[in-house]
């Protein structure tokens, strides 16, 4: 009996403590964040609340909204880095710090024609919003096609970090989520985005169609569910959430879906740059052809459409024409091998926090949701002096910014905190599954190990003393058990 009870202790001792090990590493930093959070929370409800302010409709100068412009384009020049190494797997078309370069101006741009009121700019403001949801659907796609990730970790990983942030401040400060209309344009699209690249894995998988053909297979699908809903009295569902929501998505329905069309054809764009820029010598003819396509686009988008003065004119345009700039901008950037190895630490820095950024604008640079200028110097109202005025607004704009940089940190801090806590209890559930398998391997033992006493107790009574030969056969049975 004691050899038996054994090996029975240890493998209930191993499944305690295969059950009661889980430790969440992160559970600290996690705490940290949160706290960290509530500090933000609260600086920004002070900053929407602020008592001295004026409206933002006072604010309207173009003059200094194309100054601030000169002057983040003087610091990117000041900033640019070029990468020796830049073109050492290839030449990088649309790398990640170009991707945060490009993101940073735009936001820049962005920022200032909120603060200053630049009406004029309204078109190209909508293409910026457009670009930003075709990155949604162009790097997601890309990152799908290539780790076909499609676990619940990543949809809480990629949920949290672009939701988690924003509704926390709507909650705080009650504000409704449209005012931070960007967030759910980027969460569709990541949705739709991974939705239909699932549908790509799935069909390879069944049908052992070719990568390309799957992909594009669930792209058209992709197409005609969006066709089915935005062309159709089906959008009108949007309308249920509010009017707000159904604008923004109408303006937006086929910027994420032509991000995954250009996803897939990226392979294609990424040879035609080793052909044109990799080899010995450039081939010029075609790098002034690109150059001479990008600007092109550019101006028959302007004349087309960006000179329209009614908004309520080019609104119904631009979701088909939004493209044309954005490629026209990307053949521009991409049109030699050094261009493609330079990248400004300035607006990368400022891409980075596009997120952040977005939202706090409305709080802390901005108050009273976005419908104020704050005046933290004495005299920077609107009749204030212009030097007054300005350095009210840089002294906004270093709080705000600071502000979003540790937004930022927390973010991401709670981002991969819960991903490694969902980990543990992954492993936890694994670990209890296989500790019931152990139980029922044990029953199975018992059941055994009962049957071979009773018969060794049989032949005991039997043999009177026990026949040793007999009792030996039992116990190389037990022992084969």
């Amino acid at each position: 009996c004691i050899t038996w009870m054994r090996p029975r202790l240890r493998s209930k001792d191993l499944k305690s403590s295969s059950t009661c090990s889980m430790i969440w590493t992160g559970k600290r930093e996690f705490l940290l964040a949160q706290a960290q959070v509530c500090v933000i929370l609260a600086i920004a409800y002070i900053g929407n609340t602020w008592p001295h302010s004026y409206p933002r409709n006072d604010n309207h100068n173009p003059h200094m909204f194309w100054i601030m412009n000169i002057c983040l384009g003087i610091a990117a020049l000041v900033s640019f880095q070029h990468d020796v190494n830049g073109s050492a797997r290839g030449v990088q078309l649309l790398s990640r710090n170009q991707t945060e370069e490009w993101k940073g101006w735009m936001q820049f741009a962005f920022i200032m024609y909120h603060y200053y009121r630049a009406y004029f700019v309204y078109n190209e403001i909508r293409v910026f919003v457009s670009a930003y949801v075709w990155m949604t659907g162009f790097g997601n796609f890309l990152y799908f096609d290539k780790k076909q990730d499609f676990s619940l970790d990543r949809m809480i990983s990629m949920w949290i970090r672009i939701n988690y942030f924003p509704i926390l401040l709507s909650v705080f400060l009650s504000v409704p989520l449209e005012l931070y209309y960007v967030v759910p344009l980027h969460t569709a699209g990541f949705f739709i985005t991974m939705a239909t690249c699932y549908i790509s894995y799935k069909l390879q998988e069944y049908t052992k169609l070719s990568a390309w053909n799957s992909n594009g297979m669930a792209i058209a699908i992709a197409l005609a569910v969006h066709v089915v809903f935005y062309e159709t009295p089906c959008v009108n569902f949007l309308k249920l959430f509010s009017d707000e929501y159904y604008f923004r998505f109408q303006a937006d329905k086929y910027s994420a879906w032509v991000g995954m069309l250009s996803g897939l054809l990226w392979c294609q764009l990424k040879q035609y740059m080793q052909w044109v820029y990799a080899g010995e010598s450039t081939r010029v003819g075609c790098m002034w052809l690109q150059r001479i396509c990008g600007i092109l686009l550019l101006f028959v988008w302007y004349n087309a459409f960006g000179w329209m003065t009614d908004k309520y004119m080019y609104n119904p345009l631009h979701p088909y024409v939004f493209w044309m700039p954005v490629a026209g901008f990307l053949m521009l950037r991409n049109s030699s091998k050094y261009l493609t190895e330079l990248h400004s630490t300035v607006l990368e820095f400022f891409g980075k926090i596009t997120l952040e950024t977005y939202v706090l604008q409305f709080h802390l640079f901005m108050c009273n949701n976005v419908q104020h200028i704050p005046i933290v110097i004495p005299n920077s109202g609107p009749d204030g002096p212009l030097w007054i005025k300005t350095a009210n607004m840089l002294l906004c704009g270093i709080i705000f910014v600071s502000t979003a940089v540790w937004a930022r940190k927390v973010t991401i801090s709670t981002q991969t905190t819960v991903v490694e806590l969902l980990d543990e209890v992954r492993k936890q559930m694994k670990g209890i599954r296989d500790g019931g398998d152990s139980d029922a391997e044990l029953l199975l033992v018992d059941k055994d190990k009962q049957s071979f006493m009773e018969e060794e107790e049989s032949v005991t009574n039997r043999n009177g003393n026990g026949n040793e030969t007999e009792l030996v056969s039992v116990e190389l049975r037990q022992e084969n058990v």
